[in-house]
């Protein structure tokens, strides 16, 4: 720590008075790399864009009804993101119980999966396919697994991949799952199988602490909340974080960023800054360039794309509607694609407690039919829909509003891929630059992946650490940052690894022959002496019939020393096998239930 506050103090020595750093974005990357930095008394720009902080993790405000654009859990690996979150917010953070479920062919389906509730709404027959489906996909896999559908079938079968995974999918991407790569899979559903699920399903349910899978946090008045906060503090310890401010260009002198071009209230200025920190899209921030990169860059950077997604947000004259804080819709007869609850997430987001909030999710592109659509127009999409399904009685909606949100989740196309590589690499030439966030690294990170990325960030900049941006949530490496779970099929492997099998045979034959030969040799040397024979070695005669103290007698000593010494090596070896079994099976069923949680989490 001492190296640290020494290399900092030199790093803000050498720092040109007027230069502050730049940091492009006020989402939860932007504003945790900004928070870090103005601790360290470095002088600190944010430009956002909107008029409001938070990015993706922003709350809207309409009639006092507070609404989630897209529902943020607050959960954590990381000690670091913990922290900070308690530092900013403290009692401000509420722990809600959790519940949600699967909307699909008119029914509810609750994860973590109940097995009688999946059977009444699936049926036997549906059952006994999807098993069958699954063996069959085990048996004849895909040879490749380029594609998500590819790499779902693979692990649960075709049936279950049409069933729960294809229908949501390509709701949220808007491209066939056939095109949709299967590192995006890879990255959201690790180590889970179907035959470890439903073994899991009829498992005897173990009594187990609660954690923040069945609980989360989350701030009293949603998660924009907790980045209003966060912006005030910057501004406190004489930060700046400027709404309204849109870069339109980064200016660079060969291999370093020299400044920026802001616009803002409808003119343009020129901002200088000594370091640069970026949260906005990837493809963007090439594309803005001044002088522009080569062709091959620019071209790389036009084959990326992203999801944007809406969300209409109805306000319904009924104090409940129903339990969950948030529903995934899976039917395809439908277009809304997630509803929240934002009552059920905080009382506090709804003023009057006589009624409901809901906020529907439209994933759709920015300029299509949906994305283009009145807000009067989606409000009656909505309301009918809600009706469609039966959470709540058109008559019963009072109001609404619609948010739309850009850019909210990086496309894992076929192309994606090679692209991303050659931006990559470009972005690691420019020497006082450093992308973080979701949209920074064109990758799918939840936010507190981003804030990890933006903290990581501020340390590469002042203490001249080089942390790979690009692997958060890739590879878990920055060990005395995070704290780490053992994932559920790595956790079964260890148990059986840390107590290993004895060998029935190989101890029984070592004992055996250390048995037996202890036996003959005994004998012989009794022989040999002449004398009395042992008291000890004469009883063994009334165990063993046939032992005499005679040369045969010590070639039949071996055989019944070998089969004594055998029989007890092999019962050792089995009871102790056996017993270590009945302690794993405990073990194993609390690391099956968690890989269980994690399956219906995902799909």
């Amino acid at each position: 720590m001492k190296n640290r506050e020494v290399q900092a103090a030199t790093n803000m020595a050498n720092d040109p008075a007027d230069a502050p750093i730049i940091v492009i974005g006020g989402g939860p990357a932007g504003l945790t790399a900004a928070y870090e930095l103005t601790k360290q008394q470095k002088k600190t720009i944010v430009l956002e864009k909107y008029n409001k902080v938070g990015g993706i993790a922003r709350t809207e405000n309409y009639r006092d009804y507070h609404f989630d654009m897209g529902g943020h859990r607050f959960y954590t690996k990381s000690v670091p993101v913990q922290q900070m979150w308690r530092e900013v917010l403290g009692e401000d953070f509420l722990r809600r119980p959790r519940l949600s479920r699967i909307f699909y062919q008119n029914k509810f389906f609750h994860y973590p999966l109940k097995p009688f509730n999946a059977l009444l709404g699936l049926g036997p027959i549906e059952g006994a396919r999807i098993i069958g489906s699954y063996v069959r996909w085990h048996l004849f896999p895909y040879k490749e697994e380029e594609t998500f559908e590819q790499w779902v079938t693979n692990r649960f079968g075709k049936r279950l991949f049409e069933t729960f995974f294809k229908s949501y999918t390509e709701k949220v991407w808007g491209i066939p799952c056939s095109e949709l790569k299967a590192e995006w899979a890879a990255q959201r559903i690790k180590n889970l199988s179907l035959k470890t699920a439903i073994t899991a399903m009829f498992l005897k349910p173990q009594e187990t602490i609660k954690t923040l899978i069945e609980e989360f946090d989350y701030p009293r008045r949603g998660p924009g909340m907790l980045w209003t906060a966060v912006q005030d503090r910057i501004n406190e310890r004489g930060g700046q974080v400027q709404l309204n401010s849109n870069v339109v260009a980064i200016h660079r002198d060969g291999p370093r960023i020299t400044g920026v071009t802001v616009e803002q209230d409808g003119r343009t200025h020129f901002r200088s800054g000594s370091s640069f920190i970026s949260s906005m899209p990837l493809t963007q921030l090439v594309q803005w360039l001044d002088p522009p990169p080569p062709p091959k860059v620019l071209q790389a950077a036009s084959q990326l794309g992203y999801r944007d997604f809406l969300t209409v947000c109805l306000i319904i004259k009924k104090p409940e509607l129903f339990p969950d804080n948030w529903i995934y819709i899976h039917d395809p007869s439908v277009q809304v694609g997630r509803i929240q609850n934002f009552k059920n997430w905080s009382a506090d987001m709804v003023p009057d407690p006589a009624t409901t909030s809901l906020g529907l999710e439209y994933f759709c592109n920015e300029g299509d039919d949906v994305w283009n659509m009145p807000d009067a127009d989606l409000i009656a999409l909505g309301t009918r829909e809600i009706g469609k399904i039966g959470l709540a009685r058109p008559e019963d909606v009072v109001d609404g509003a619609v948010f739309r949100v850009e850019k909210s989740y990086p496309v894992y196309d076929a192309d994606y891929e090679q692209s991303l590589d050659v931006l990559k690499a470009y972005v690691a030439s420019l020497e006082n630059l450093q992308t973080i966030g979701r949209n920074g690294l064109h990758r799918y990170n939840n936010q507190d992946h981003a804030m990890l990325t933006g903290m990581l960030a501020v340390r590469n900049l002042l203490y001249g650490e080089t942390n790979n941006l690009w692997q958060v949530n890739a590879e878990q490496e920055y060990l005395e940052e995070l704290v780490v779970e053992p994932e559920p099929e790595k956790l079964l492997q260890a148990l059986d690894g840390a107590v290993p099998k004895l060998d029935p045979l190989s101890l029984g034959m070592s004992l055996g022959v250390v048995a037996g030969v202890a036996l003959l040799l005994g004998t012989l040397l009794v022989l040999l002496r002449g004398g009395e024979v042992g008291q000890s070695l004469a009883l063994l005669s009334q165990f063993f019939p046939g032992y005499t103290v005679t040369a045969v007698g010590a070639l039949v000593g071996l055989g019944y020393g070998f089969f004594t010494g055998f029989s007890l090596g092999w019962g050792y070896a089995f009871l102790r096998n056996a017993a270590t079994a009945v302690y794993l099976v405990s073990l194993h069923r609390s690391a099956q239930q968690s890989v269980m949680r994690q399956f219906f989490e995902y799909i």
